[in-house]
């Protein structure tokens, strides 16, 4: 028997639970992974950016499962020294993808954080499985999900991670049936690769910039 693994099952296996620690002050920066909600779309590629936030929010030891600005979140420590420390809210909005905008923008206003500090991470079926793209700005690149998210901030300048997910080869394979699909096992680990990498990539793009962090981890990652 064959037993299919979504993309946040295996991040979860790979990963080890941790205590979660306090967090004192209000965020100064929100990093959003994109996906669609619900058991049906677990396993897809679509959903590359929720599978991400769950490996991130294990390394930051919360679990992101508070219902507000339409979407599952929490709010959650990053240090780079003992003295630089930043509090992030991490966001999956639970609008579906096309409307993941509305989230972004009820948190943003709620806080008060400007796009520039607004990290978006997503699937992108230009890039091989296993690449990573950081980018500070640019267009939706037929993305829907980064589509709303210009409409509703009025701007495409946030810094945002791409995650390779590959494309059909026969060109003639419908796209929405390609993204909304489930990877293969060895597909399925060069994306954890590349979405465990980009862990380290969100706290390069806090304390050390988005340059720095693309010229860091922008390229193809393997296991």
């Amino acid at each position: 028997m064959v037993i299919h693994m979504s993309l946040s099952d295996f991040f979860k296996k790979v990963s080890r639970e941790r205590p979660a620690p306090s967090v004192l002050s209000a965020p100064q920066w929100i990093i959003c992974g994109l996906g669609n909600p619900g058991k049906k779309y677990e396993t897809s590629r679509h959903n590359t950016g929720f599978a991400f936030m769950d490996l991130l929010s294990n390394d930051l030891h919360v679990t992101v499962d508070r219902l507000k600005f339409k979407s599952l979140c929490a709010q959650a420590e990053i240090s780079f020294t003992d003295t630089q420390k930043v509090t992030v809210l991490l966001l999956k909005p639970q609008t579906f993808m096309n409307n993941s905008g509305e989230a972004v923008r009820e948190a943003a206003d709620f806080y008060k954080i400007p796009p520039d500090k607004i990290i978006v991470v997503y699937d992108d079926v230009s890039l091989p499985e296993g690449s990573l793209r950081i980018r500070a700005k640019g267009s939706d690149g037929g993305h829907n999900g980064i589509k709303s998210i210009i409409y509703h901030l009025h701007t495409d300048v946030f810094p945002r991670i791409k995650i390779g997910v590959g494309s059909p080869k026969n060109t003639d394979y419908d796209m929405v049936a390609w993204v909304l699909g489930r990877p293969d096992e060895e597909n399925r680990k060069n994306i954890y690769a590349a979405a465990k990498d980009s862990v380290s990539a969100i706290k390069d793009i806090i304390f050390s910039g988005i340059n720095f962090a693309a010229s860091r981890h922008n390229g193809t990652h393997s296991v």
